[in-house]
């Protein structure tokens, strides 16, 4: 028997809804849903240990798939199944945790596992969109201790309207595409990319889609309660100890203050930090510590976050002695690496990024193959953390989340400053060498000058800044250009890009409550500062893109041709193309437009003579001569009834002169005439009805003699003699033409 289920269905408000269904899956999850937008289904569900961890912070995991299944795919690769997570995957992983991770108690160590399958998909719905509802609505029907429903929607600005989970089609059109997290009252992320909009539209778009949100958080609680909302699960709460508390606040706080005060750097204030920190230890018994070290840790972290953030707040002095808008000194330097399509530096304080420049053809393209999307990139970022750029040593165990993550923004940030008409495949890497500070901007600014050294014709130049806010009660503080260590400290930290126009792409995660639109324009308007304030830094340094690309670097030139040639240019078992691109020392790519079905050809190579000699081939397969149009041709063979000659223009083409077109006197000779390689004009008839043959002729451009009277026609009947013994056969071939005729006329 099929069990009861309960379902709340959330209106959009346009024809479309979403429904959230639980009490038939996955039953013995702690909590399960199943979220539906069309026939697109998602099955989430959440795990929580009852026994806690020894680990010091939240062991969350957050997994998200999509199931080939779900689209009627097949997997690639030789296994034909799923295996690690795609790099789209992990960003709605991230997506997702970001907002969740937040709303668990802080004493809350516990494995958690929240796992969200794409079941069913439609080509009308984006599946990430639904990811964080599906994950709070799981939550809300266990008994896992979590703050608030929570909610996620895409928000994308269309023909200047607003539409909540849009399509993929949609997106196409869109100028502003951002995915939204929040709860009922307090938006929590932010995160996606804008073709320059202005801070004030942005805010617009957060308004919007927090509407939307709040619908699904309020049908969330519905589902809970007609299920049957379960009791919060009990656990040992983290011990607290106020006078303990107080010792060590009272103990610390305005020496943190001072030495935050100093302005000093992050080694030093670090060491500062640290000494202190083991003054403060040494307040207590070896028994106290043994007992209360966790605390005491806990208690002094604490008093130093304190101390940090009034400083801010009261007096605008920040942890490297900085004012709040102000941003850290900026070098920048292009074409350091002689190798490179293109590379540049950025430094920024003690956070520094060297990017590079690959070029290629459409075969280097990134294949994107998924469930809910198949395709290419033709622009693609890729950033690198490595433990040296913040002085540690660790294993490097692949590509993280992280790494995954911070290259994407950047990617977004960019993409869209790539003009339509590049023919070039583009590779931006950034490998971050030092960190104290958003070293996914970094990549931006360093990425925008390496492009611009390398040759793309760059619309506009981007740069991007970290933003900090510090606030309580009514004060804040918004701070430009932030560090580390404010990232940590802090209330909000957002991440923006743009042109001197506008935003291009941004990345917020907001960690109080209720944080007004006021301060959140302002604080955009304060980055829009400190964003043009990088700009010039980058612009001082290369104020347009290259005019050409590098001597050693590839050029590109793409052809159409029809496509009847393609096979003519790839030649049998492609031995043709192949011998051609050996010959050239070019790399030789030809795909086939879907909709005109013409054939695009991107010949890459580094010597321009190459390149010329691929495209004289291609022009000579290629080659229709125009009828009445003259010809320069060479002659490449003598025969008794003509020549044949090979157009000058397009080697290869040949075509029969025949002798009775070289000159209009009688010719009786055609080396009287013509010797091997005479160059000579011809004029083009197109198809001879007659022969249906093409026909050229010398004499047409030559003046006709004075009296000259034309021959009469020959006598077939007549011994050929000289003539060639095509007369012989065409005599008779045309007596059993004219018997057959004969015959018809009878009948």
């Amino acid at each position: 028997m099929i069990p009861k289920t309960f379902k709340e269905v959330i209106d959009l408000g346009d024809g479309r809804e979403i429904s959230i269904e639980t009490g038939k899956l996955a039953k013995q999850a702690h909590g399960s849903v199943v979220v539906q937008m069309g026939n697109a289904m998602l099955l989430c569900t959440v795990v929580s240990s009852y026994k806690p961890t020894t680990m010091d912070f939240f062991p969350l995991t957050l997994d998200y798939r999509e199931k080939f299944a779900a689209a009627g795919l097949f997997p690639g690769g030789y296994f034909k199944r799923e295996a690690r997570p795609s790099s789209e995957e992990i960003l709605v992983m991230r997506l997702v945790d970001r907002v969740l991770r937040p709303l668990f108690p802080k004493d809350y160590k516990f494995e958690t596992q929240v796992m969200i399958q794409l079941m069913s998909h439609d080509d009308e719905v984006m599946p990430d969109a639904l990811a964080g509802l599906a994950a709070s609505a799981a939550i809300q029907l266990s008994d896992i201790p979590f703050e608030t429903p929570i909610s996620e929607a895409r928000v994308a600005r269309i023909n200047g309207e607003f539409v909540i989970n849009p399509s993929r089609e949609q997106l196409k059109e869109a100028d502003m595409d951002m995915m939204v997290g929040a709860s009922a009252d307090s938006v929590m992320m932010v995160e996606g990319q804008m073709d320059e909009c202005s801070e004030e539209e942005m805010a617009e778009a957060i308004k919007f889609a927090h509407e939307a949100i709040k619908k699904q958080c309020e049908a969330q609680v519905k589902l809970a309660e007609a299920f049957g909302k379960k009791e919060t699960r009990e656990y040992e709460t983290a011990r607290e100890d106020e006078d303990l508390q107080k010792k060590v606040h009272d103990a610390a706080y305005q020496k943190a203050y001072d030495i935050a005060k100093q302005g000093l750097g992050k080694k030093e204030r670090s060491e500062a930090f640290s000494d202190l920190k083991e003054e403060v230890k040494g307040l207590f018994t070896e028994e106290e510590l043994e007992e209360n070290l966790a605390l005491i840790s806990t208690y002094f972290n604490q008093t130093h976050k304190a101390a940090v953030r009034d400083l801010t707040l009261k007096e605008g002095i920040r942890l490297d002695g900085r004012k709040t808008d102000e941003i850290r000194p900026i070098w920048c330097e292009v074409d350091y690496l002689p190798s490179t399509h293109g590379s540049a530096i950025f430094t920024r304080g003690e956070t520094q990024a060297l990017a590079t420049v690959t070029l290629g053809t459409s075969r280097e393209a990134n294949q994107v193959d998924l469930p809910t999307q198949q395709g290419e990139e033709t622009f693609y970022l890729h950033y690198n953390f490595p433990p040296f750029s913040t002085g540690e040593a660790y294993p490097i165990r692949g590509t993280s989340r992280r790494e995954i993550g911070h290259g994407n923004l950047a990617q977004r940030a960019l993409k869209g400053m790539i003009p339509e008409d590049c023919p070039y495949t583009v590779r931006v890497v950034s490998e971050v060498l030092e960190s104290n500070g958003s070293s996914s901007m970094a990549t931006v600014c360093a990425g925008t000058m390496a492009l611009m050294d390398s040759g793309v014709q760059l619309k506009k130049s981007v740069s991007g800044i970290a933003m900090g806010l510090i606030s309580q009660g009514e004060d804040f503080a918004v701070l430009s250009d932030i560090l580390g260590d404010e990232d940590a400290l802090g209330d909000m930290d957002f991440k923006v890009t743009g042109t001197a126009d506008g935003i291009t792409a941004c990345q917020m995660d907001i960690k109080i409550k209720g944080l007004s639109y006021e301060i959140l324009v302002k604080a955009l308007k304060q980055a829009r500062e400190g964003r043009l304030h990088i700009l010039e830094k980058l612009t001082d340094t290369i104020a347009q893109p290259s005019e050409h690309v590098k001597a050693h670097s590839p050029k590109i030139i793409t052809r159409r041709i029809p496509n009847e040639f393609i096979g003519a240019l790839i030649g049998p078992g492609g031995k043709v193309i192949q011998e051609l691109q050996k010959e050239t020392k070019t790399e030789i790519v030809i795909n086939e437009d879907p909709v005109t079905e013409e054939g695009i050809v991107e010949i890459l190579g580094t010597q321009q003579e190459g390149i010329d000699k691929v495209l004289a081939k291609i022009e000579s397969i290629t080659f229709k001569p125009e009828k009445g149009s003259v010809y320069e041709v060479k002659v490449i063979k003598l025969l008794d009834f003509g020549a044949v000659v090979e157009y000058v223009e397009a080697p290869g083409n040949e075509v029969l002169l025949h002798i009775s077109e070289l000159a209009w006197e009688r010719t009786n000779d055609v080396n009287d005439v013509l010797k091997m390689g005479d160059v000579i004009d011809v004029k083009y008839f197109g198809i001879d009805p007659k022969t249906r043959k093409e026909k050229v002729s010398r004499k047409a451009l030559l003046e006709k003699p004075e009296g000259y009277q034309a021959r009469p026609p020959r006598d077939n009947n007549r011994d050929g003699g000289n003539r060639d013994n095509r007369g012989n056969r065409d005599n008779r071939g045309g007596g059993r033409n004219d018997r057959g005729r004969d015959r018809r006329k009878d009948d």
